[in-house]
């Protein structure tokens, strides 16, 4: 078979079918995969009993893996594999975590408009998760189109934001929701990540208003009227019209590419038992050379060009997907 889209939104988003998840995928499937992302940003696949390791084995297929703000917390962890990342209020135990829990922290922080690891260099590509059990009520996740939000903007706030840069910081949510237990080590440990507010998607080549809760200051701005003006930017980004709700069901896989999305799961009675796996890859880096590391092409261009074939190479050798698998140029 083969893959089939149903679109369930007018600006994006599919649910897609044909394909069995728990099987090893084909080059021919991944790449109809990546065009499927590349149009609709989010695709929904019902009725898929992945066990941890296949949804591992599927997510590589599109890239090496990212393991997100494990990296700070280092908390003991109740999945066998450091990159499922725990969407649940379960604790390392298997018995729903209390209600001021650091689990359940994280679960109020992810009911934040926000793109997985933006926080990060290189930023999350690709979410997939997987619905393992859900609560009687509540706990959907919303998604937000940032290529239709950028669309949609009015011509002088597009000319406003055309050069503007903001910077993302991991504990930037954790810090808002009033958790400021942190050591200067940890803070260290993921240093913020800077990002231009106008971002070009390289798989559809559209325009993106790329923002979301981690960013915290507008490069150049006073942090006051930087941080109201990221809210208004967040508040067209997520207007109800640009938003598409997803419904779980026990075996749906939901993947979305942080790029060109923003997401949030919504509330539930958090003494109820709810359980989702995350995997997530990480967008490679780019291969062009960065001012002050080879200038704009030219002498010293082709090394790191060079240098990033070679890894897509390995990668490629490592997960057994093709070459362009996780990244479209």
């Amino acid at each position: 078979m083969s893959l089939s889209l149903k679109p369930l939104h007018p600006v994006f988003a599919a649910e897609a079918s044909g394909l069995d998840l728990t099987q090893p995928l084909a080059d021919r499937d991944v790449r109809a995969i990546n065009a499927a992302m590349n149009e609709y940003a989010v695709l929904v696949w019902r009725g898929q009993p992945l066990t941890a390791q296949q949804q591992i084995d599927f997510a590589k297929h599109f890239g090496p893996l990212d393991i997100g703000l494990k990296r700070v917390f280092k908390r003991p962890e109740r999945l066998p594999d450091e990159r499922l990342i725990d969407i649940s209020n379960v604790d390392a135990q298997g018995n729903v975590a209390r209600r001021d829990s650091p689990k359940n922290l994280s679960n109020f922080a992810n009911q934040l408009w926000h793109s997985d690891s933006s926080f990060m260099d290189p930023r999350a590509a690709y979410s997939m998760l997987h619905c393992v059990v859900k609560p009687s009520w509540g706990g959907d996740t919303e998604f937000a189109d940032l290529r239709n939000a950028y669309d949609t903007l009015d011509e002088r706030t597009r000319a406003e934001i055309q050069d503007l840069k903001a910077e993302h910081f991991a504990l930037h949510t954790r810090l808002l929701l009033g958790d400021d237990a942190y050591t200067d080590e940890q803070k260290k440990e993921i240093p913020p990540a800077v990002w231009p507010i106008v971002d070009t998607h390289r798989g559809s080549g559209r325009k993106v208003l790329f923002v979301g809760v981690h960013a915290r200051q507008v490069l150049g701005w006073p942090t006051a009227e930087s941080r109201m003006y990221l809210q208004d930017l967040l508040e067209h980004a997520t207007r109800r019209e640009n938003v598409y709700t997803h419904k779980w069901e026990i075996g749906d896989l939901v993947i979305w590419d942080n790029r060109a999305t923003l997401h949030r799961g919504r509330r539930y009675d958090i003494g109820e038992r709810r359980e989702l796996r995350r995997t997530t890859t990480r967008r490679r880096r780019c291969c062009w050379p960065r001012e002050g590391r080879g200038g704009r092409g030219g002498r010293g261009a082709l090394a790191p060009l060079a240098l990033h074939l070679l890894h897509l190479a390995r990668d490629r050798r490592r997960h057994r997907g093709p070459l362009f698998g996780g990244e479209q140029f």
